[in-house]
């Protein structure tokens, strides 16, 4: 699907989302009334400091507004921008400023979605996509934390090693299978039926649930032993507080 295919099914009784050199900002009435306050990355746009304090001012701007709406985070980005003036000027404090006031939002009431339709990598994932209360993804996208050549650089395990693990151990591999194994994707929408009845579910189960990833990666057999450590690790500081 295309953006425009995207949006169109996602709202069908129209919107004002514009596409500024990649970074998407706008708005859009929901099917079972309100509206939705949509922001994102577009084209597979890198994320350097200009996108993400747009995009984070956005978000604020709609917090400070107040309402119940969701702000739906469409993503399709390469990875953060990797230049030296994103970097001296902090790019991973703009990063995290994002992934923040996504947090922020959702906890003052206003749901987070992350819809994933096309690539997405890197800082920029866990800016845009990571931080929303519930990700979901259209097939074919392509999300990955670090690829392959990375990881291998980073732990020193040859790439060979690396794909051997990814068989048994999802978190070793980039890919939509693996991000919906390890929890982190909560499900892959059907592209053949309407965005707009599977989002208005979504919604509804969302301002039920909290944070379910780890619970989900158990379930999945992605991260058997998440939820069980954060559930060790919680009773511990109530013991201690």
């Amino acid at each position: 699907m295309t953006l425009d295919d995207i949006l169109t099914s996602l709202f069908p009784k129209g919107h004002d989302v514009a596409n500024d050199k990649g970074v998407l900002l706008g708005s859009a009435p929901l099917q079972s009334g309100g509206s939705a306050v949509v922001i994102g990355v577009a084209g597979r746009t890198p994320l350097g400091v200009d996108e993400a304090i747009r995009l984070s001012r956005h978000v604020l701007d709609a917090v400070e507004q107040g309402g119940e709406g969701p702000i739906l985070v469409l993503v399709d980005s390469d990875s953060q921008r990797m230049s030296k003036r994103d970097e001296l000027l902090g790019l991973n404090e703009y990063l995290a400023h994002l992934a923040k006031c996504l947090i922020y939002a959702d906890m003052q009431g206003r749901p987070t979605v992350g819809v994933l339709y096309g690539h997405s990598a890197a800082g920029a994932f866990l800016a845009t996509a990571a931080p929303t209360r519930a990700l979901v993804a259209l097939p074919g996208a392509d999300p990955a934390v670090m690829d392959l050549p990375s990881m291998s650089r980073v732990t020193k395990l040859s790439i060979d090693v690396l794909k051997e693990k990814a068989k048994s151990t999802p978190v070793f591999a980039p890919g939509l299978d693996n991000m919906v194994q390890t929890g982190a994707v909560l499900a892959v929408w059907d592209e053949k039926i309407s965005l707009a009845e599977q989002l208005e579910s979504l919604l509804k189960d969302a301002r039920e649930s909290g944070d379910r990833r780890d619970h989900l990666g158990k379930i999945r057999n992605g991260r058997p032993k998440a939820a069980d450590i954060a559930e060790r690790a919680h009773d511990l500081a109530l013991q201690s507080s």
